[in-house]
């Protein structure tokens, strides 16, 4: 009877990996052909949770919620066209300039490798740096045709790109005043034991993680861009948000971005890159050690390997959106087999906590 009992354990775990590893691919294929949409659907509903929190504040003044959601909606229309006329156009001079320049950097840094070459055989010192001279000489010329062939289509990515952005806040908008009656219509069709759990770690997941990414993504831009500028760094303004805004990917974002933002320092100037990453660094470790602990808080039970294969598999299934929310979905899944393994629904704690916060209170969904 054991062997019986352990034979069909082996079996169904034999069984789950191919079929996993089927859904997965199912997945990234349903992805790859509905892109434009799920992409749009899913940062407008990103962008409605964000903004949840405020039409909760303004509904504590006794207003309705259809009024609230229209005075968040006007305030947001309100911040994205001042963005819009004062810091957006400046974001993408410099990112015309910083690609222009970018084949120059890459000429000064092969002339460097060929100097400190000759240095070194002056020294008898045996260095050969002509394959990393010939693919520098590769990657400009790849780099100049792809600029040249970017710069046509550059009008119609931006008239697209402003569309595209209009559209996700006009969902948002339905999404902060319909989305509650077409969530609960979904989650009805769910047993109660996991749409109750799915629906509370669903909000609190996706809501606090991502606010808690954007206030240190903001600490990032707010307090690397007076130092770049006090540093004299090329495109301050560019790389303080090219390291915000990759603070986005949980974990891993911020290196990248450090790293990214250093090697195209070091390919103008190795010497300003050296306190550019020391800064950047430091910069880091004052968030991820004392602001983030206090936003974001531990992933209960949640394991940092998993945590970084979900952010593996969710870029392979959606590239950069499914790396931003492979992990609020990890806490979600997690989240909810543990309150349906407990059975209880009552008492749900979040996957992801703030800090020492009090849980929100259910009345106000």
């Amino acid at each position: 009877m054991r062997r019986s009992t352990s034979f069909q354990s082996l079996l169904i775990y034999g069984l789950s990996g191919p079929i996993i590893a089927l859904n997965v691919w199912l997945l990234s294929v349903f992805f790859r052909y509905f892109q434009h949409p799920i992409t749009i659907l899913s940062i407008a509903a990103i962008l409605a949770f964000l903004l949840n929190y405020p039409v909760k504040f303004f509904k504590r003044a006794r207003i309705t919620h259809t009024q609230a959601v229209i005075i968040v909606l006007l305030i947001t229309l309100t911040l994205l066209i001042i963005l819009g006329v004062t810091l957006v156009p400046m974001v993408i001079d410099q990112t015309i300039q910083l690609l222009n320049k970018i084949p120059d950097w890459l000429a000064t840094s092969q002339a460097n490798l060929a100097e400190f070459e000759a240095l070194a055989k002056q020294r008898r010192l045996p260095i050969d740096l002509r394959v990393v001279s010939n693919q520098i000489n590769a990657n400009i010329q790849n780099l100049v045709q792809q600029i040249a062939s970017g710069a046509v289509g550059f009008a119609g990515t931006l008239l697209s790109g402003l569309l595209d952005m209009v559209l996700v806040v006009v969902l948002a908008f339905y999404m902060l005043l319909y989305g509650d009656r077409v969530w609960t219509g979904l989650a009805n069709l769910l047993p109660s034991n996991i749409g109750v759990p799915l629906t509370k770690s669903l909000q609190l997941n996706f809501q606090r993680f991502f606010l808690s990414q954007l206030l240190l993504g903001l600490f990032m831009i707010i307090t690397l861009t007076p130092i770049f500028l006090f540093l004299r760094v090329p495109f301050a303004l560019l790389f303080a948000l090219l390291i915000g805004m990759s603070e986005l990917i949980p974990f891993i974002g911020a290196t990248l971005g450090i790293g990214l933002v250093t090697i195209l320092v070091l390919l103008q100037n190795w010497w300003l890159a050296f306190p550019v990453a020391a800064a950047a660094i430091i910069m880091q470790q004052i968030k991820d050690n004392l602001l983030a602990p206090k936003l974001l808080g531990d992933f209960i039970g949640l394991n940092p390997i998993w945590i970084f294969v979900a952010i593996l598999m969710g870029f392979e299934i959606a590239g950069l959106l499914g790396t931003l929310v492979a992990v609020p979905i990890a806490g979600t899944i997690k989240g909810t087999f543990d309150a349906i393994k407990n059975s209880k629904t009552d008492n749900f704690v979040s996957t992801v906590t703030i800090g020492h916060d009090s849980p929100p209170n259910r009345d106000e969904n």
